[in-house]
């Protein structure tokens, strides 16, 4: 039986969409299985409105590669340039979009599950999703995956 990966991704903005698609799609390279549970801001990650277009909050996050103080980061325009900067970096790297790495997990076999809670809190259909997501799952479903599982991330 080949290792399992399980995943749960819980936050959907660029720096936090990228270690998850990153994972998956590395251990899918190794032959592993491997799934994604996409629940609450992680839905993002897989809302066909969102993906591509993902911001980085500059707010409280200390890993900045410039720090500025939380009041300077609230100001107009500073998630904008926070986000460019980002997408900068990644660029200059030649890493793989948000879009590009669904698209490869999808190839490698990353099974990736909306949660079906969280869709119906937040109101978003199926239709809201990109066409690389599964079925919708509920946490009975997934525990039941994540419990075979080898390794087991939440991000």
């Amino acid at each position: 039986m080949a290792t399992r990966m399980a995943i749960i991704a819980s936050k959907g903005s660029l720096d936090m969409a990228y270690p998850p698609l990153i994972l998956a799609s590395t251990a899918a390279a190794l032959e592993m299985e491997v799934g994604i549970f996409f629940t609450f801001y992680g839905l993002d990650i897989v809302n066909k409105k969102k993906y591509a277009n993902l911001k980085v909050s500059p707010i409280a996050n200390p890993a900045m590669p410039v720090p500025m103080p939380n009041m300077i980061g609230m100001l107009p325009g500073m998630t904008a340039m926070a986000t460019k900067m980002m997408k900068g970096m990644i660029k200059k790297t030649d890493t793989p979009t948000i879009p590009e790495f669904i698209k490869t997990c999808h190839e490698l076999g990353v099974k990736m599950w909306p949660c079906q809670l969280t869709l119906d809190i937040m109101n978003i259909s199926a239709e809201d999703l990109i066409d690389e997501a599964e079925k919708s799952c509920g946490a009975a479903m997934f525990l039941d995956y994540a419990a075979e599982a080898d390794i087991t991330l939440f991000i």
